[in-house]
């Protein structure tokens, strides 16, 4: 791929990953506040303001590492989190529930919304559409991947939280002690056992069939909905 190509890659790729993150965790703060807590708005942090949310590996320094790896073609990346205290939510089961899915409704929300714009690129200078297109369906992929991902019912992601506030308690807590290895559990299962499955011949790419397979076809689902041919 020579460089002008790749530059165009790289950078169709950098405000969809910038918007996605960044609604992400404002949206967390949004519903928080709605709630009744507002440690998030004492942060500075309930705003769509992205240089609230940037952290500096996350947001620059793992999607740039990942974008020239990948030749432009796939990055991914994260935000600081908010932060929420969730004991001050009323009501409090409901409201762990609200704030957790906001971020992942948000990419969603975000996923639909560049379908939608899709309507309006023939619209665009021509110099322009081919640009307009490439970020659009970044768009789609990269929101759609964060929402699956986010879902993922081990704490400390969104779907974890979802899934302790659902449950009972006496479930609840074994699976909130889970937070301190969360990241452990989910890296460990996103690159070691693909790792470990090319080793023996087989097919372990859990990143794939929970988020990468399901995040395509919903894409696909949304472009039909919206009219997309």
């Amino acid at each position: 791929m020579d460089e002008s190509s790749q530059i165009f890659r790289i950078s169709t790729w950098v405000i969809p990953v910038l918007l996605a993150i960044t609604l992400h965790e404002a949206s967390h703060g949004f519903v928080a506040l709605r709630f009744g807590d507002d440690t998030a708005l004492q942060a500075g942090r309930v705003t769509f303001n992205p240089l609230k949310h940037i952290d500096p590996f996350g947001t620059v320094i793992l999607p740039i590492m990942l974008l020239l790896a990948s030749g432009g073609s796939m990055t991914f990346g994260f935000a600081k989190p908010v932060p929420v205290n969730f004991a001050r939510l009323r009501p409090l089961r409901p409201g762990i529930v609200a704030v957790a899915f906001a971020g992942p409704g948000s990419n969603l929300v975000l996923a639909v919304a560049s379908a939608l714009l899709f309507h309006l690129v023939p619209s665009l200078p021509d110099g322009v559409i081919p640009w307009a297109q490439a970020t659009l369906t970044v768009s789609m992929l990269i929101n759609l991947i964060l929402f699956f991902f986010n879902l993922i019912p081990i704490p400390p992601l969104d779907g974890g939280r979802i899934l302790v506030a659902v449950l009972p308690e006496n479930l609840a807590g074994p699976v909130a002690r889970l937070e301190r290895a969360g990241f452990v559990i989910i890296l460990g299962a996103l690159f070691l056992l693909p790792w470990l499955g090319q080793m023996v011949g087989l097919d372990l790419d859990v990143f794939q069939w929970i988020v990468g397979k399901p995040a395509f076809e919903t894409m696909l689902w949304i472009a039909d909905f919206v009219g997309l041919k």
